[in-house]
């Protein structure tokens, strides 16, 4: 034996022992690192979608099919998540604003 009592195996560049014993990150702080990091490629896309203008029925509802491969009750489910997201309003704020009204006169209406 070398008369340590194991201990400093368990400190990482200078840091704090790892207390977690290599356990995931708890879902806050994966929340909190997602939010730091801003949005994803697939967030970032369905928010240029809803910022282009389309025409005839059915024309948004191919492109997202076609362009994101998603089904349109998913995609609306997704945008709707987004609407309510910092970091897309962040991104986009006149789009994020705007969906937020549309959303907010139609819950009105029912």
């Amino acid at each position: 034996m070398d008369g340590r009592d194991g201990r400093d195996e368990d400190v990482r560049d200078g840091g704090a022992p790892d207390e977690g014993g290599g356990a995931e990150p708890s879902r806050e702080q994966r929340e909190r690192e997602q939010r730091e990091r801003g949005l994803g490629r697939r967030e970032r896309d369905i928010l240029a979608l809803e910022r282009r203008g389309f025409s005839g029925p059915g024309a948004k509802e191919r492109a997202v099919r076609e362009e994101l491969g998603l089904s349109p009750v998913r995609y609306y489910q997704l945008l709707n998540a987004l609407l309510d997201d910092t970091r897309a309003l962040a991104h986009d704020p006149v789009t994020v604003n705007r969906l937020r009204r549309i959303r907010e006169s139609r819950r009105a209406e029912r």
